[in-house]
């Protein structure tokens, strides 16, 4: 903020008269511009210039200001209060495994071509994608034309949703053996899971996932253990064994001697799980725009998308964050 107030301060030698504002003023100015306006008893969610100009005259600040000259200052101090964006505020009860959860995803991307080559271990980025829409436009969209941009109907029409499972293959970038269908239930998950193995049963893999109980079921356990040849006795849910608990269900799908294994992401971190990219991609290219007829209409399309995707776009991410704090570098 230091560094925005000294740039308003800063004036180039010019002819005229010297400013209207003292420094003083104009600090004065700014502070309230990164005021809630409901400090001020005003029922608004955020400052026009127009608004701010009012209180700061209202306050005492300056006699008399402008609109234009107060959008100047906050140009500025590149403050922009007509801009907002979302984000999570979230405090780790534990940042030493918080930390360890960040490190194991980033190794486990860092390690996978290595893991494929020399091991046959497929490592898969998975996520949901629910509540798709099937809208119809009432009417075609109209192409852009010179000096138009594409219009698209306003009013649609629903005809249900789907839920899309997806696989993003680390070392390819592919999107391999999908489900799609009208649930994502604990029984939809594991037999997504046994699905994607059964296309090479022979091999070790590893799902990427986040902390979705889904992805930790009692279900998947029994899955993950009859696959992997486990016969130790899994206990019940709710009151002892593997099946127990979250946190014991987690554990022995996390196992890293079974063929079968789960890395999860740390809570609010779905930005480490490779395939919400590609989520972003789906969104932009076929959900967003698209018409859809029917449920089978829009799975038809997303599945023509994916065979698309594997042909033209799918390549791996070249991931080098490490989950690790960079280490400063000594002085020359």
């Amino acid at each position: 903020m230091r560094r925005a107030i000294e740039q308003v301060l800063r004036d180039e030698p010019r002819p005229g008269p010297l400013g209207k504002f003292t420094a003083e003023q104009i600090v004065q100015i700014l502070a309230v511009a990164c005021e809630p306006p409901a400090k001020s008893g005003r029922p608004i969610t955020h400052w026009t210039a127009h608004e701010l100009a009012d209180e700061v005259v209202k306050r005492g600040i300056v006699p008399s200001i402008s609109v234009a000259q107060v959008g100047r200052y906050l140009r500025e101090a590149a403050l922009q209060p007509h801009k907002k964006r979302y984000w999570l505020n979230t405090t780790e009860k534990d940042p030493v495994q918080f930390q360890e959860q960040v490190e194991a995803v980033c190794d486990t991307y860092l390690e996978a071509p290595a893991l494929e080559k020399n091991y046959r271990t497929h490592t898969i980025s998975t996520d949901e994608m629910t509540g798709l829409q099937a809208l119809e436009r009432n009417a075609p969209s109209r192409p852009m034309t010179y000096g138009h941009c594409e219009k698209i109907e306003f009013e649609y029409t629903r005809h249900g949703t789907l839920s899309f499972i997806g696989n993003f293959q680390v070392t390819t970038g592919e999107l391999i053996a999908p489900t799609i269908g009208p649930t994502r239930t604990e029984a939809d998950f594991a037999s997504h899971i046994e699905q994607t193995v059964a296309t090479d049963p022979k091999a070790s893999w590893i799902f990427v996932v986040d902390n979705l109980n889904i992805h930790c079921s009692e279900t998947l356990v029994r899955m993950v253990a009859q696959a992997c040849g486990i016969e130790q006795p899994l206990g019940k849910k709710g009151v002892r064994g593997v099946l127990k608990s979250v946190a014991s269900r987690q554990a022995f799908l996390s196992e890293k001697s079974h063929r079968i294994r789960f890395v999860y992401t740390p809570k609010h971190s779905s930005w480490l799980n490779q395939i919400e990219v590609v989520f972003g991609v789906i969104m932009r290219k076929v959900i967003r725009r698209g018409s859809f007829s029917s449920v089978a209409d829009l799975r038809s399309k997303l599945l023509n998308f994916i065979d698309y995707f594997n042909r033209v776009f799918a390549k791996p991410f070249l991931w080098t964050y490490t989950g690790r704090p960079l280490q400063a570098r000594p002085a020359a």
